[in-house]
C-alpha cells in the first residue's frame, strides 16, 4: 500500500509500541548457530515482539533440490500470522533483525507474496534500538488471535526452470545478491559448488544498508539499480532465497516494481550440478 512506509525509524516504533494496529516480529537468527536467534530473543526483545524462525516458520523442510530455505507452506505461515494477531490489510508488522535486514527482509517479502502490503523494517535492527535505550523486555507476549487471509501473488516467486528460460533474454536482468567473493567463485562456505549462474550479475545486498544496518537513503537505492532500472523483468537470487530479500526491499524503495525472487537460488541451482562444474 502507497501509505505503508517500508522503513520505520526507533523512535517512530517507540511511540507506536501500544498500537494494537502494529505487530513487531523479531527475526533474529544465525544460519552459523539455528538456536541462537531464538535465545537472543528469550534473554531480551523490543517489548511486546513475537518470534519467527527462519527455519521454522519462514522456510520448509530442505529437499533434495528447492534450495536451503524453500519458501514455507503458505497456510501454515498464515495460520502463525493469524496467531501472533495479524489482520490481513489492517495490522502494519514491523520486523527486525541484528543483521543488516538480512533475515527480516524475509518476512517482509513473504507477507507481500501473501498479499499483506502492511509490512517494515525497523532501520538499524536491534541494535539501533538498544542504542536508542528504548523498552525491551523477556516477557514471551501472547497474541490475540487475528484472520489472515492469504492472496498470493505467485508472479513474485519464480522457479529454476523460468530461470533457464528467461535469463538471457535482451529485456531481463539476472541479479546475485551474494558478496561479490561467491559470485566471482573465490569462496564458497556454505554450498558445495562455487560459481554463480551464468549470465547473472552482482549486486551485494550489503549495499542496501551502512555499516550500522540503517537504509541507505531512496535516492542512493536509486542511483545502485541506474543501469537496470528499465529491464522488463529483473531476477533477484542469493544463496538460498534469504538475502535476496533485501535487494528486493532496494528496489522497492527505488520504485522498481519488476522484481521477482528465484526462491532456490544458487543452492537450488547448483544441486542440479556436477560437482565438477560451475
Amino acid at each position: 500500500m502507497s501509505d505503508t512506509p517500508l522503513i520505520v525509524s526507533p523512535q517512530w516504533l517507540s511511540e507506536h509500541l501500544e498500537d494494537p494496529q502494529i505487530i513487531i516480529v523479531d527475526c533474529r537468527f544465525s544460519l552459523a548457530d539455528p538456536e541462537l536467534g531464538r535465545k537472543q530473543y528469550q534473554t531480551s526483545h523490543i517489548a511486546g515482539a513475537f518470534y519467527l524462525d527462519l527455519n521454522q516458520d519462514l522456510s520448509s523442510p530442505v529437499g533434495e533440490h528447492g534450495g536451503r530455505h524453500p519458501l514455507p507452506n503458505i497456510e501454515k505461515l498464515a495460520q502463525k500470522l493469524a496467531a501472533i494477531g495479524v489482520n490481513s490489510q489492517e495490522t502494519l508488522v514491523v520486523a527486525y533483525d541484528d543483521s543488516r535486514f538480512g533475515f527480516a527482509a524475509r518476512l517482509w517479502w513473504l507477507l507481500r507474496y501473501l498479499g499483506h502490503d502492511k509490512v517494515a523494517l525497523l532501520d538499524g535492527g536491534w541494535k539501533s534500538w538498544v542504542n536508542g535505550n528504548y523498552p525491551v523486555s523477556d516477557a514471551i507476549p501472547t497474541g490475540k488471535p487475528g484472520r489472515f487471509v492469504v492472496n498470493l501473488r505467485s508472479p513474485m516467486v519464480v522457479d529454476i526452470e523460468t530461470v533457464k528460460t528467461r535469463k538471457d533474454l535482451p529485456q531481463v536482468v539476472l541479479v546475485d545478491s551474494r558478496e561479490g567473493e561467491r559470485y566471482r567463485g573465490e569462496k564458497e562456505p556454505i554450498d558445495p559448488i562455487a560459481g554463480h549462474i551464468p549470465g547473472a550479475v552482482n549486486y551485494p545486498w550489503q549495499e542496501v544498508t551502512d555499516e550500522q544496518g540503517n537504509a541507505k537513503p531512496p535516492e542512493a537505492q536509486k542511483s545502485r539499480w541506474s543501469e537496470v532500472e528499465n529491464a522488463e523483468e529483473i531476477i533477484v537470487y542469493c544463496g538460498s532465497g534469504v538475502t535476496a530479500c533485501v535487494n528486493l526491499l532496494s528496489l522497492e524503495i527505488a520504485g522498481i516494481k519488476t522484481a521477482k525472487l528465484y526462491a532456490g537460488s544458487w543452492s537450488d541451482w547448483c544441486s542440479y550440478l556436477n560437482k565438477s562444474e560451475s
